[in-house]
């Protein structure tokens, strides 16, 4: 079965921003010195993650399709 790029896009955004928005909010904000840990961690997996599904996108362009071919009987 062959990669969908339209779905590996679906799953890169939200999680390479929601991944950015853990991080930024780890670095700058004082409001998660408590859970600054955590939010470095899910920031970093969840970036991680969309940025692999950036790296595996899309199938592989030498792939033939099949085509049906009319009948052109008489």
């Amino acid at each position: 079965m062959a990669r969908n790029r339209i779905a590996s896009g679906v799953v890169m955004v939200p999680c390479v921003l929601l991944g950015s928005a853990f991080l930024s909010t780890a670095f700058w904000a004082d409001a998660a010195s408590d859970n600054r840990s955590l939010a470095l961690t899910i920031g970093g997996l969840l970036l991680s993650a969309g940025l692999l599904a950036l790296v595996f996108q899309g199938g592989s362009t030498d792939s033939v399709t099949n085509t049906d071919e009319p009948d052109q009987s008489p």
